[in-house]
C-alpha cells in the first residue's frame, strides 16, 4: 500500500495538512468521529489543546485496532465548535499532531459546528485511512 501526498504548485503552501492524497493498494478504514472522552467515557479536563490531544489519541487507537498507523491516514475532518479558537491554538494543535501522529499529514478540513454529540466537547475528529 502506498499513499502519495501531493501539494501542487499554484496552491498556497499547506500548513498542517496535505492538499491531496492518493492511495494505491490496501484496504479502506473509515474511522468514526472521536471526541475527548477517556476510557471511562468522561470528557478530559482542559481546553481545546487537551481535548484535541485526547480526540486524536482516540482516533489513532481505533486506527491501530484496524491494523493501521498514523501515516496511513488519508483524510481527517476536524469539527470544531469555535473555529476562531481553533485557529488561535493552531501552533499548539500542530505540536500535538506531530507528537502523536508524526509529520505525515493527511488531507484535512476544519468544519465549524454549533455543537457536538458530546455537548461539552469542543472538537471531534473523524478520518479515512488506507491500511496494507
Amino acid at each position: 500500500m502506498t499513499l502519495h501526498r501531493l501539494n501542487p504548485e499554484g496552491l498556497p503552501p499547506p500548513v498542517g495538512f496535505t492538499h491531496a492524497v492518493t492511495a494505491v493498494g490496501g484496504r479502506l478504514v473509515f474511522l468514526a468521529g472521536q471526541t475527548a472522552l477517556d476510557g471511562e467515557g468522561r470528557l478530559v479536563p482542559g481546553g481545546l489543546p487537551e481535548q484535541f490531544a485526547q480526540a486524536l489519541s482516540n482516533l489513532l487507537a481505533a486506527l491501530r485496532a484496524a491494523g493501521g498507523e498514523p501515516r496511513d491516514l488519508a483524510r481527517v475532518t476536524v469539527y470544531a465548535t469555535d473555529v476562531a479558537a481553533y485557529r488561535a491554538c493552531a501552533r499548539q494543535l500542530g505540536a500535538v499532531w506531530r507528537r502523536l501522529a508524526g509529520r505525515d499529514y493527511p488531507a484535512m478540513a476544519v468544519v465549524g459546528v454549533t455543537r457536538l454529540w458530546d455537548e461539552a466537547a469542543v472538537v471531534e475528529l473523524e478520518g479515512v485511512a488506507v491500511v496494507a
